[in-house]
Protein backbone atom coordinates (compact mmCIF):
# COMPACT_ATOMS: atom_id res chain seq x y z
CA UNK A 1 0.00 0.00 0.00
CA UNK A 2 2.80 2.39 0.83
CA UNK A 3 4.42 1.83 -2.53
CA UNK A 4 1.14 2.44 -4.37
CA UNK A 5 0.53 5.57 -2.36
CA UNK A 6 3.88 7.09 -3.25
CA UNK A 7 3.33 6.07 -6.86
CA UNK A 8 0.18 8.16 -6.86
CA UNK A 9 1.89 11.00 -5.05
CA UNK A 10 4.52 11.01 -7.76
CA UNK A 11 2.02 11.33 -10.53
CA UNK A 12 -0.32 13.81 -8.88
CA UNK A 13 2.43 16.07 -7.70
CA UNK A 14 4.59 16.08 -10.77
CA UNK A 15 3.07 14.67 -13.91
CA UNK A 16 -0.18 16.65 -13.62
CA UNK A 17 1.88 19.78 -13.45
CA UNK A 18 1.48 19.69 -17.23
CA UNK A 19 -2.08 20.70 -16.55
CA UNK A 20 -0.92 24.32 -16.25
CA UNK A 21 -1.89 25.67 -19.33
CA UNK A 22 -1.07 28.93 -19.07
CA UNK A 23 -0.58 28.74 -19.86
CA UNK A 24 -3.35 28.68 -22.02
CA UNK A 25 -4.00 30.53 -18.89
CA UNK A 26 -7.73 30.73 -18.92
CA UNK A 27 -8.69 33.01 -21.75
CA UNK A 28 -7.36 36.07 -23.52
CA UNK A 29 -4.97 36.85 -20.70
CA UNK A 30 -2.35 34.50 -22.02
CA UNK A 31 -0.53 35.37 -25.20
CA UNK A 32 -0.27 31.70 -26.13
CA UNK A 33 -0.39 28.23 -24.67
CA UNK A 34 2.79 26.85 -23.15
CA UNK A 35 2.88 23.88 -20.79
CA UNK A 36 5.06 24.36 -17.76
CA UNK A 37 6.58 20.92 -17.47
CA UNK A 38 6.40 17.34 -18.59
CA UNK A 39 6.19 14.21 -16.49
CA UNK A 40 9.05 11.91 -15.71
CA UNK A 41 10.38 13.43 -12.50
CA UNK A 42 11.37 10.69 -10.04
CA UNK A 43 10.47 10.01 -6.41
CA UNK A 44 11.15 7.34 -3.82
CA UNK A 45 9.21 4.40 -5.23
CA UNK A 46 8.61 5.41 -8.82
CA UNK A 47 12.00 6.77 -9.77
CA UNK A 48 13.03 6.02 -13.31
CA UNK A 49 16.25 4.11 -13.20
CA UNK A 50 19.23 5.38 -15.11
CA UNK A 51 18.49 5.31 -18.82
CA UNK A 52 14.71 4.86 -18.54
CA UNK A 53 12.31 6.97 -20.65
CA UNK A 54 8.78 8.21 -20.04
CA UNK A 55 6.36 9.56 -22.64
CA UNK A 56 3.66 12.07 -21.65
CA UNK A 57 0.74 13.39 -23.68
CA UNK A 58 -1.59 16.10 -22.41
CA UNK A 59 -4.82 17.71 -23.63
CA UNK A 60 -6.40 20.97 -22.46
CA UNK A 61 -9.63 22.71 -23.39
CA UNK A 62 -10.92 26.16 -22.55
CA UNK A 63 -13.77 28.39 -23.65
CA UNK A 64 -13.36 32.03 -22.57
CA UNK A 65 -16.00 34.71 -22.97
CA UNK A 66 -16.43 36.63 -19.69
CA UNK A 67 -14.77 40.06 -19.78
CA UNK A 68 -13.15 41.67 -16.74
CA UNK A 69 -11.62 45.05 -15.98
CA UNK A 70 -9.70 44.52 -12.78
CA UNK A 71 -11.86 42.13 -10.75
CA UNK A 72 -15.15 43.56 -12.07
CA UNK A 73 -16.96 41.44 -14.63
CA UNK A 74 -18.28 43.39 -17.61
CA UNK A 75 -21.60 41.55 -17.72
CA UNK A 76 -23.04 43.90 -20.34
CA UNK A 77 -20.70 42.40 -22.95
CA UNK A 78 -22.53 39.06 -22.87
CA UNK A 79 -25.94 40.75 -22.55
CA UNK A 80 -25.24 42.90 -25.61
CA UNK A 81 -23.66 40.04 -27.55
CA UNK A 82 -20.34 41.88 -28.02
CA UNK A 83 -18.22 39.44 -26.02
CA UNK A 84 -15.10 37.93 -27.57
CA UNK A 85 -15.15 34.13 -27.53
CA UNK A 86 -11.94 32.08 -27.56
CA UNK A 87 -12.01 28.29 -27.85
CA UNK A 88 -8.68 26.48 -27.55
CA UNK A 89 -7.68 22.83 -27.88
CA UNK A 90 -4.08 22.30 -26.79
CA UNK A 91 -1.97 19.16 -26.92
CA UNK A 92 1.43 18.52 -25.36
CA UNK A 93 3.87 15.77 -26.21
CA UNK A 94 6.94 15.16 -24.09
CA UNK A 95 9.72 12.70 -23.31
CA UNK A 96 11.73 12.58 -20.11
CA UNK A 97 14.99 10.71 -19.58
CA UNK A 98 16.59 9.74 -16.27
CA UNK A 99 20.30 10.42 -16.07
CA UNK A 100 20.17 9.09 -12.50
CA UNK A 101 17.68 8.49 -9.71
CA UNK A 102 17.70 12.22 -8.94
CA UNK A 103 18.38 14.02 -12.21
CA UNK A 104 16.04 14.02 -15.20
CA UNK A 105 15.94 15.78 -18.55
CA UNK A 106 12.68 16.53 -20.37
CA UNK A 107 11.59 17.92 -23.72
CA UNK A 108 8.08 19.13 -24.48
CA UNK A 109 6.41 20.37 -27.65
CA UNK A 110 2.84 21.74 -27.68
CA UNK A 111 0.37 21.76 -30.56
CA UNK A 112 -2.47 24.28 -30.46
CA UNK A 113 -5.76 24.72 -32.31
CA UNK A 114 -7.50 28.06 -31.65
CA UNK A 115 -10.73 29.67 -32.77
CA UNK A 116 -11.79 33.24 -31.95
CA UNK A 117 -15.18 34.83 -32.55
CA UNK A 118 -15.79 38.59 -32.29
CA UNK A 119 -17.57 41.60 -33.71
CA UNK A 120 -15.08 44.40 -33.05
CA UNK A 121 -12.24 42.86 -35.08
CA UNK A 122 -14.45 42.69 -38.18
CA UNK A 123 -17.47 44.92 -38.90
CA UNK A 124 -17.48 46.42 -35.40
CA UNK A 125 -19.44 46.31 -32.14
CA UNK A 126 -21.77 49.27 -32.64
CA UNK A 127 -25.24 49.02 -34.18
CA UNK A 128 -24.30 51.74 -36.65
CA UNK A 129 -21.21 49.95 -37.94
CA UNK A 130 -22.68 46.47 -37.68
CA UNK A 131 -26.49 46.66 -37.79
CA UNK A 132 -26.78 42.95 -38.53
CA UNK A 133 -24.70 42.14 -35.45
CA UNK A 134 -22.58 39.79 -37.58
CA UNK A 135 -19.89 37.76 -35.88
CA UNK A 136 -16.91 36.18 -37.66
CA UNK A 137 -14.17 33.70 -36.75
CA UNK A 138 -10.40 33.69 -37.02
CA UNK A 139 -8.27 30.57 -36.59
CA UNK A 140 -4.72 29.47 -35.85
CA UNK A 141 -3.17 26.03 -35.49
CA UNK A 142 0.30 24.53 -35.33
CA UNK A 143 3.18 23.71 -33.01
CA UNK A 144 4.03 26.06 -30.18
CA UNK A 145 7.28 26.95 -28.43
CA UNK A 146 9.43 23.96 -27.47
CA UNK A 147 10.80 23.68 -23.94
CA UNK A 148 13.80 21.69 -22.67
CA UNK A 149 14.32 21.33 -18.91
CA UNK A 150 16.35 19.62 -16.23
CA UNK A 151 15.01 18.71 -12.76
CA UNK A 152 16.93 17.55 -9.70
CA UNK A 153 15.62 16.06 -6.45
CA UNK A 154 17.30 17.90 -3.59
CA UNK A 155 17.00 14.95 -1.19
CA UNK A 156 17.89 11.35 -1.89
CA UNK A 157 14.58 9.71 -2.95
CA UNK A 158 15.71 6.37 -1.51
CA UNK A 159 16.17 7.92 1.95
CA UNK A 160 13.54 10.67 2.05
CA UNK A 161 10.38 8.55 1.95
CA UNK A 162 8.07 11.06 3.66
CA UNK A 163 8.73 14.03 1.43
CA UNK A 164 11.02 15.60 -1.09
CA UNK A 165 11.32 18.59 -3.38
CA UNK A 166 12.91 19.22 -6.75
CA UNK A 167 14.31 22.30 -8.45
CA UNK A 168 14.31 22.74 -12.19
CA UNK A 169 15.57 25.05 -14.89
CA UNK A 170 14.65 25.16 -18.54
CA UNK A 171 14.97 26.91 -21.88
CA UNK A 172 12.13 27.87 -24.20
CA UNK A 173 12.92 27.91 -27.92
CA UNK A 174 10.91 30.02 -30.43
CA UNK A 175 9.63 27.12 -32.54
CA UNK A 176 6.01 28.34 -32.75
CA UNK A 177 4.85 30.73 -35.48
CA UNK A 178 5.12 34.24 -33.94
CA UNK A 179 2.91 35.82 -36.61
CA UNK A 180 -0.06 33.55 -37.29
CA UNK A 181 -2.47 35.30 -39.68
CA UNK A 182 -6.02 34.87 -40.93
CA UNK A 183 -8.82 36.67 -42.79
CA UNK A 184 -10.72 39.56 -41.20
CA UNK A 185 -14.04 40.79 -42.63
CA UNK A 186 -14.11 44.58 -43.00
CA UNK A 187 -16.48 47.17 -44.50
CA UNK A 188 -15.39 50.14 -46.55
CA UNK A 189 -17.09 53.56 -46.43
CA UNK A 190 -19.74 52.29 -48.85
CA UNK A 191 -20.51 49.33 -46.58
CA UNK A 192 -19.00 46.93 -49.07
CA UNK A 193 -17.14 43.99 -47.55
CA UNK A 194 -13.49 43.32 -48.20
CA UNK A 195 -11.07 40.82 -46.65
CA UNK A 196 -7.99 41.90 -44.75
CA UNK A 197 -5.33 39.26 -44.12
CA UNK A 198 -3.34 40.10 -40.99
CA UNK A 199 -2.05 38.88 -37.62
CA UNK A 200 -4.55 37.18 -35.35
CA UNK A 201 -5.02 38.26 -31.75
CA UNK A 202 -2.18 37.71 -29.29
CA UNK A 203 -4.23 35.08 -27.40
CA UNK A 204 -4.10 32.92 -30.57
CA UNK A 205 -0.45 33.35 -31.52
CA UNK A 206 1.44 30.04 -31.54
CA UNK A 207 4.74 31.54 -30.39
CA UNK A 208 6.30 34.85 -29.40
CA UNK A 209 9.49 34.69 -31.50
CA UNK A 210 11.68 34.84 -28.42
CA UNK A 211 14.00 32.65 -26.41
CA UNK A 212 13.14 32.33 -22.73
CA UNK A 213 14.24 30.62 -19.53
CA UNK A 214 12.31 29.24 -16.59
CA UNK A 215 12.80 28.16 -13.00
CA UNK A 216 10.50 25.86 -11.06
CA UNK A 217 10.03 24.04 -7.79
CA UNK A 218 7.83 21.04 -7.06
CA UNK A 219 7.47 18.71 -4.13
CA UNK A 220 5.35 16.74 -1.72
CA UNK A 221 5.19 15.82 1.96
CA UNK A 222 3.22 13.07 3.69
CA UNK A 223 0.84 14.48 6.32
CA UNK A 224 -1.14 11.41 7.44
CA UNK A 225 -2.02 7.92 6.25
CA UNK A 226 -2.65 7.87 2.48
CA UNK A 227 -2.48 11.67 2.21
CA UNK A 228 0.19 14.05 0.99
CA UNK A 229 0.53 17.80 0.48
CA UNK A 230 1.79 18.83 -2.96
CA UNK A 231 3.10 22.17 -4.22
CA UNK A 232 4.43 23.60 -7.48
CA UNK A 233 5.86 26.92 -8.58
CA UNK A 234 6.88 28.07 -12.06
CA UNK A 235 8.19 31.30 -13.57
CA UNK A 236 9.12 31.93 -17.21
CA UNK A 237 11.50 34.81 -18.00
CA UNK A 238 11.04 36.45 -21.42
CA UNK A 239 13.70 39.16 -21.78
CA UNK A 240 12.62 40.31 -25.24
CA UNK A 241 10.49 43.45 -25.25
CA UNK A 242 8.26 43.28 -28.36
CA UNK A 243 7.67 40.85 -31.19
CA UNK A 244 8.44 43.13 -34.17
CA UNK A 245 6.18 41.14 -36.50
CA UNK A 246 3.04 41.90 -34.50
CA UNK A 247 4.01 44.62 -31.99
CA UNK A 248 2.71 42.31 -29.27
CA UNK A 249 4.58 42.31 -25.98
CA UNK A 250 6.64 39.25 -25.04
CA UNK A 251 5.54 38.63 -21.45
CA UNK A 252 6.79 36.60 -18.51
CA UNK A 253 4.43 33.90 -17.22
CA UNK A 254 3.90 32.37 -13.78
CA UNK A 255 1.93 29.69 -11.96
CA UNK A 256 1.61 28.12 -8.52
CA UNK A 257 -0.27 25.19 -7.00
CA UNK A 258 -0.88 23.94 -3.47
CA UNK A 259 -3.15 21.09 -2.41
CA UNK A 260 -3.76 17.68 -0.90
CA UNK A 261 -3.62 14.24 -2.56
CA UNK A 262 -5.46 11.27 -1.11
CA UNK A 263 -5.06 7.63 -2.10
CA UNK A 264 -8.71 6.62 -2.36
CA UNK A 265 -8.27 3.01 -3.55
CA UNK A 266 -4.60 2.10 -3.14
CA UNK A 267 -4.91 -1.44 -4.50
CA UNK A 268 -6.63 -0.17 -7.65
CA UNK A 269 -4.16 2.70 -8.04
CA UNK A 270 -6.85 5.40 -7.76
CA UNK A 271 -6.29 8.74 -6.01
CA UNK A 272 -8.03 12.11 -5.79
CA UNK A 273 -6.73 15.59 -5.14
CA UNK A 274 -8.02 19.02 -4.22
CA UNK A 275 -6.05 22.23 -4.21
CA UNK A 276 -5.71 25.85 -5.20
CA UNK A 277 -4.01 27.23 -8.28
CA UNK A 278 -2.90 30.65 -9.52
CA UNK A 279 -1.58 31.48 -12.99
CA UNK A 280 -1.18 34.42 -15.28
CA UNK A 281 0.97 37.16 -16.80
CA UNK A 282 2.64 40.01 -14.89
CA UNK A 283 2.28 43.58 -16.12
CA UNK A 284 6.04 44.20 -15.76
CA UNK A 285 8.67 41.58 -16.64
CA UNK A 286 11.49 40.85 -14.22
CA UNK A 287 14.06 41.20 -17.01
CA UNK A 288 13.79 43.61 -19.93
CA UNK A 289 11.10 46.07 -20.97
CA UNK A 290 7.36 45.43 -20.96
CA UNK A 291 6.07 47.63 -23.77
CA UNK A 292 3.71 46.65 -26.57
CA UNK A 293 0.29 45.08 -26.32
CA UNK A 294 -0.38 42.53 -23.58
CA UNK A 295 -3.30 41.64 -21.31
CA UNK A 296 -1.73 41.04 -17.89
CA UNK A 297 -3.66 39.48 -15.05
CA UNK A 298 -4.19 36.28 -13.13
CA UNK A 299 -6.71 33.58 -12.33
CA UNK A 300 -7.19 31.86 -8.96
CA UNK A 301 -8.89 28.47 -9.26
CA UNK A 302 -10.06 25.57 -7.14
CA UNK A 303 -8.58 22.44 -8.72
CA UNK A 304 -10.07 18.97 -8.12
CA UNK A 305 -8.47 15.97 -9.79
CA UNK A 306 -8.69 12.19 -10.11
CA UNK A 307 -5.88 9.80 -11.11
CA UNK A 308 -5.35 6.16 -12.03
CA UNK A 309 -1.98 4.47 -12.33
CA UNK A 310 -0.78 1.00 -13.35
CA UNK A 311 2.74 -0.36 -13.73
CA UNK A 312 3.29 1.40 -17.06
CA UNK A 313 0.26 3.66 -17.64
CA UNK A 314 -0.92 6.76 -15.82
CA UNK A 315 -4.12 8.70 -16.48
CA UNK A 316 -5.11 12.02 -14.90
CA UNK A 317 -8.04 14.39 -15.12
CA UNK A 318 -8.08 17.90 -13.60
CA UNK A 319 -10.79 20.54 -13.67
CA UNK A 320 -9.60 23.93 -12.32
CA UNK A 321 -12.64 26.17 -11.73
CA UNK A 322 -12.02 29.92 -11.57
CA UNK A 323 -13.02 31.65 -8.32
CA UNK A 324 -11.17 34.95 -8.80
CA UNK A 325 -10.15 36.74 -12.03
CA UNK A 326 -8.23 40.00 -12.23
CA UNK A 327 -7.17 41.88 -15.36
CA UNK A 328 -4.53 44.19 -13.93
CA UNK A 329 -3.23 47.34 -15.64
CA UNK A 330 -0.64 46.81 -18.37
CA UNK A 331 2.46 48.92 -18.94
CA UNK A 332 0.64 51.11 -21.54
CA UNK A 333 -2.32 51.47 -19.13
CA UNK A 334 0.05 52.78 -16.47
CA UNK A 335 1.30 55.53 -18.79
CA UNK A 336 -2.06 57.32 -18.55
CA UNK A 337 -1.33 60.46 -16.46
CA UNK A 338 -4.91 60.50 -15.18
CA UNK A 339 -4.88 56.84 -14.14
CA UNK A 340 -8.11 56.11 -15.99
CA UNK A 341 -6.92 53.74 -18.70
CA UNK A 342 -7.54 50.10 -17.88
CA UNK A 343 -8.01 47.51 -20.63
CA UNK A 344 -10.13 44.40 -20.32
CA UNK A 345 -9.55 40.69 -20.93
CA UNK A 346 -11.79 37.67 -21.36
CA UNK A 347 -11.54 34.66 -19.05
CA UNK A 348 -12.89 31.12 -18.97
CA UNK A 349 -14.96 29.68 -16.14
CA UNK A 350 -12.93 26.49 -16.05
CA UNK A 351 -10.08 24.60 -17.69
CA UNK A 352 -10.33 20.92 -18.60
CA UNK A 353 -7.03 19.01 -18.45
CA UNK A 354 -6.35 15.33 -19.21
CA UNK A 355 -2.92 13.66 -19.15
CA UNK A 356 -1.58 10.23 -20.09
CA UNK A 357 1.91 8.90 -19.36
CA UNK A 358 3.65 5.71 -20.38
CA UNK A 359 6.88 4.41 -18.89
CA UNK A 360 9.13 2.32 -21.11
Amino acid sequence: MKKQFFTLVFFVTLTTWVGFDFLNAQGCIAVRHMSCATGGINNTNTALTKGQIQFTAGYRYLHSYKHFIGTVEQKHRVEEGTEVINTAHSFDFGFSYALSGRLSLAINLPYNDNARSSLYEHYGNSSEANPGHQRFFTYSSGIGDLRVSATYWMLDPMKSTKGNFALGIGIKAPTGNPNAQDNFHRLDKNKKEYIQYKSVDQSMQLGDGSWGANVEIQGYHSVFNNASVYYNGFYLFSPRNINPLTNFSVPDQFAGRLGLNYSLLPKQGIAVSLGGRIEGLPAIDLIGKSEGSRRPGYIVSVEPGIFWMTAHHTFAFNLPVAVHRNRIKSWPDRQDPFGLRHGDAAFADYLLSATYSYRF
